[in-house]
């Protein structure tokens, strides 16, 4: 019989060196994986194909993994269909299926709390009138499901008095941000969206010939949609320029994350770099042997999680580039390994999984 690991530790998110992180960690993430294998059947036979001897791991590097594909394509639970409270759905790419992601109340429960110790290391414990760069339509009708959405009402913790600044056809809804301006200009705000959307907003300012200005002290958070962006030639210095050229904010921060695990971020300090949290880590491994890659090599990005008991997402592998940048060095003092996001892997899915289906 497998135990799960006891609840995450959510205190002091950046406060735990890296070497006591990976000590901490590994047993926990082993657990874990044995504990999945047990509940989860087609996890199991995954196991077996893919990582035989793994649960019995003796480093985070050695610990199994599944491609972060799979989920478009298994309906992967490690409880009964009785305890799932909610199916998330990542936004997928044009042409692709989305993952679908089962929470149960504990796992949910367990996001919230680490999204919320993590992004409260960086805005603190006020909350902050809001204004979300998305469409007012978002939390209604089938994209209520999607990852977007979820992102938005996980960050609506973190804010008060929201406004939505696009209409449902992504327009700027203009009267909706000059009364947000009017009603609360004397004050910092939060500003939250998803990278794609800010930028087409920036645009429709510039067509308009305005700016959106916003008090001192101000912070914008954004995630997701870099691939769009990149096929625009725009970069993150690019991308914080124009932000501060029309709206005068210059704290400005990114995430890594993805709905596949969702609480599990990687906030962008101010040094710019993305830290992984004490509940979370990241590995990157060459793209053709899958080796372990060294400290400024590029390869593909692993991401390990405590968050996950419903379904077998602790150790994912990516379809994401990227680098570590640093251990227990960053300018900004928080400590833990770092990383820098290069783009996406060409389209292509381990081969394999499929075999793995029941009889």
């Amino acid at each position: 019989m497998s135990e799960w690991p006891t609840e995450p530790d959510f205190s002091a998110p950046f406060g735990e060196t890296q070497a006591a992180k990976r000590a901490r960690l590994l047993p926990r993430l082993r657990a874990l994986t044995l504990a999945h294998a047990h509940a989860c059947l087609p996890y199991s036979r995954m196991l077996d194909a893919l990582h035989p001897g793994a649960r019995d791991a003796t480093t985070l590097e050695s610990l199994a993994w599944l491609p972060v594909g799979v989920f478009k394509h298994l309906r992967l639970a490690s409880v009964a269909d009785a305890d799932v409270v909610r199916e998330l759905r990542s936004s997928g790419t044009s042409g692709s299926q989305p993952s679908r992601i089962l929470l149960d109340r504990a796992t949910a429960a367990r996001q919230t709390r680490a999204l919320a110790a993590i992004v409260g290391d960086f805005l603190g414990k006020a909350r902050r009138p809001m204004l979300v760069i998305d469409r007012n339509d978002l939390l209604r009708g089938s994209e209520a499901l999607s990852a977007r959405a979820a992102a938005v009402l996980g960050f609506a913790n973190f804010g008060r008095q929201p406004a939505w600044a696009l209409t449902p056809d992504l327009a700027p809804d203009f009267d909706a941000i000059d009364a947000f301006s009017r009603q609360h200009g004397d004050q910092p705000v939060l500003v939250f969206g998803f990278t794609f959307m800010i930028w087409r907003l920036l645009d429709a300012l510039e067509v308009a010939g305005r700016r959106l200005t916003l008090p001192r002290g101000s912070i914008l958070i954004h995630g997701g949609g870099w691939k769009k962006l990149a096929d625009l030639a725009v970069d993150n210095a690019r991308f914080k320029a124009r932000i501060a050229s029309l709206t005068g904010l210059t704290s400005v921060h990114d995430y890594y994350g993805m709905a596949e695990q969702v609480g599990s971020i990687f906030m962008e300090c101010e040094a710019g770099r993305l830290h992984t949290p004490r509940f979370a880590d990241v590995i990157v491994r060459d793209p053709l042997t899958l080796a372990p890659c060294a400290a400024g090599e590029t390869g593909v990005i692993q991401v390990l999680s405590e968050l996950p008991t419903s379904y077998p997402g602790h150790s994912l592998l990516t379809e994401d580039l990227g680098s570590i940048t640093g251990e227990d060095d960053c300018p900004c003092g928080r400590t833990g390994r770092t990383l820098h996001v290069v783009g996406r892997l060409p389209r292509a899915e381990l081969r394999g999984c499929s075999d793995t289906r029941a009889g």
